[in-house]
């Protein structure tokens, strides 16, 4: 049979903390006020503060923890909750084992909350008690200790959970799953709603964060948050479950969609100003298992005009590149995977191209970004819109360049093959790994080899890559042998003291990585080139025609790359020798 619960009264008069009158006195202003009596009693100066979390710690079975004891302080880590909840609930996190966590709280018997952490967190809790002043004194001076190291600590310099004003009411209020509940907590109470409040900041922060794409992705007791920077996902918040009706509700208004339908994928813009900048968000939904998963991706307006040199381009390629883009005719393809930076080269390129004397055309699905003086034309599969009916009309639009969002098939290509071959300049994407497989790709399509070989004036492969934030990258004595054999790094390379490691501060958000640019191949074709192309010769063997006449490899750039400080040895391997990586069981 369990043990009966002392009544406070009863440990207080055991320690000799109260008398039979100071606890009447603490009963009679308990009763008036509503507040429990151990609040009642130290709000009237009949027990100390510290006095009383003694006692709840004997009456509840905890441990009391003094917090100004340094051993106690020590062992505690702010970091293992976020920020608001700390502040606001006046909690201190110990440690995390197996999975539980140990929590310092001022009020064993505040059972909603042990709740709302237990899910916020997603672990087990176990409670010790302190006082609420020893709590709060703690917190502000870990909090002022942090002020003076930096800002941040975590990814995000520090900031609060995003549920901060928002979680509270939305979860008072029993969210019906209902589509005319969602709608009207996500647009019924005015740009204050809570749950606008909550959108409108995620989305940016997520811009002032540098990301690229938002990611909310229900879960089975959660809304999963994250962000993608420098194409790396990282976790921002976990959101309660009952608020994902509400705000999947709120994305689909702000994207113009089909807010009941639930059914099948839809997509939406959403424009919105962020810090005096007119921000595109292309917004893809998609039904999954636990409700509806949703992806915006940033489009800033900025991030295709920052400049051909800062791309990456060694000044050989740049001089090689401009060249290229200054011809009258033939076609010039960009090939890698998706997130390879393709569409950023090519509009780089249209942008320097874009001027009144030049007619500018283009094909895409979907449109990305808007230029002035630039007509775009959307493809819409839907109604027929495709990319060779929208290549057929352009020609007779008489355009000097043009450019086509990615061949897909051999009608494509055709088309694109006639445009140069009939005076114009044309761009275009192809998904290959290198800049020699182009040539063969476009022959599997079923392209003619002599027109691959007379139309293509170049093909060029690029990787993005993470540049090390310049305030905390430090020397990388401790190479693994095979990432430096992976990445051409020879001994004298190793010792030269020019190789980096990130490392993490306020500045890169603890990343050590601030950034990204690219890593070229560029083959230009000469007559042994075009002779292979037509002669359907290997990817091997167009290889080593272009090394011979002078093309770079991936890997070559990225070693120049290594051995200025830009970026690590790790970090080029991972895009230019993936294959090899995961042969070699290297995790990275």
């Amino acid at each position: 049979m369990a043990r009966k619960r002392k009544k406070l009264g009863e440990i207080l008069r055991e320690h000799k903390l109260a008398t039979k009158e100071t606890l009447k006195q603490g009963m009679d202003i308990a009763k008036g006020s509503g507040k429990r009596l151990g609040e009642a009693m130290v709000e009237a100066g009949l027990l100390k503060e510290d006095d009383l979390a003694q006692a709840l710690a004997e009456q509840f079975g905890m441990d009391y923890i003094n917090l100004e004891a340094d051993e106690n302080q020590s062992r505690c880590d702010l970091s293992l909750v976020p920020d608001d909840m700390v502040k606001k609930h006046l909690i201190v996190p110990m440690e995390k084992v197996n999975g539980r966590m140990k929590l310092v709280v001022h009020d064993p018997m505040d059972l909603e909350l042990l709740d709302l952490l237990r899910f916020r967190l997603n672990c087990e809790i176990d409670t010790a008690v302190s006082s609420k002043s020893q709590l709060r004194s703690f917190i502000e001076g870990a909090n002022a200790q942090a002020g003076e190291e930096g800002e941040g600590g975590s990814l995000f310099g520090g900031q609060e959970s995003l549920v901060t004003d928002s979680v509270d009411v939305t979860m008072d209020r029993s969210v019906d799953t209902s589509v005319d509940a969602s709608v009207d907590i996500a647009a019924g109470d005015g740009d204050d709603a809570p749950i606008i409040r909550l959108v409108s900041r995620l989305i940016t922060e997520a811009v002032r964060s540098r990301a690229s794409d938002i990611h909310v992705e229900p879960m089975n007791d959660r809304v999963l948050l994250r962000y993608r920077i420098d194409g790396v996902c990282h976790i921002r918040d976990n959101l309660p479950k009952r608020m994902q009706p509400a705000m999947l509700a709120r994305l689909k208004l702000m994207a113009g969609v089909n807010i009941a339908e639930r059914r099948i994928p839809q997509d939406g813009r959403i424009k919105m100003s962020v810090d005096e900048d007119v921000i595109d968000f292309r917004v893809s939904i998609c039904p999954a298992y636990h409700g509806e998963s949703v992806v915006l991706r940033i489009l800033r307006p900025d991030s295709v005009r920052i400049g051909l040199p800062n791309l990456g381009f060694e000044s050989d390629h740049l001089d090689t590149f401009n060249k290229i883009i200054r011809r009258p005719n033939g076609i010039f393809l960009v090939t890698g995977p998706t997130g390879s930076g393709k569409t950023t080269t090519l509009y780089s390129a249209l942008d320097v191209l874009n001027r009144p004397d030049r007619k500018i055309i283009t094909a895409e699905d979907p449109i990305e970004y808007s230029f002035t003086g630039i007509n775009q034309c959307q493809v819409r599969e839907q109604i027929g819109l495709t990319f060779s009916w929208i290549l057929k009309s352009m020609l007779r639009q008489a355009p000097n360049i043009i450019l086509i969002g990615e061949i897909r098939d051999r009608e494509v290509a055709d088309i694109a093959i006639q445009a140069a071959l009939t005076g114009h300049l044309v761009f275009s994407t192809l998904h290959t790994n290198d800049a020699p497989s182009a040539m063969t790709r476009l022959i599997d399509m079923g392209v003619k080899p002599y027109l691959v070989a007379s139309s293509i004036q170049a093909v060029m492969a690029q990787r993005l890559f993470r540049v090390l934030c310049e305030h905390c990258k430090e020397p990388d004595t401790d190479v693994p042998p095979r990432v430096a054999e992976l990445v051409g790094l020879e001994p004298e390379d190793l010792s030269s003291g020019s190789i980096y490691k990130p490392v993490g501060c306020s500045k890169c958000g603890k990343i050590g990585f601030r950034g990204r640019r690219a890593l070229f191949e560029l083959m230009k074709l000469n007559t042994e080139i075009r002779e292979l192309a037509f002669q359907q010769g290997t990817v091997g063997d167009i290889r080593a025609a272009a090394i011979r006449s002078g093309m770079r490899s991936l890997v070559e750039d990225g070693k120049i790359k290594i051995l200025r400080g830009e970026t690590t040895p790790i970090e080029v391997a991972r895009f230019a020798q993936a294959d090899s990586l995961v042969e070699a069981n290297i995790d990275v």
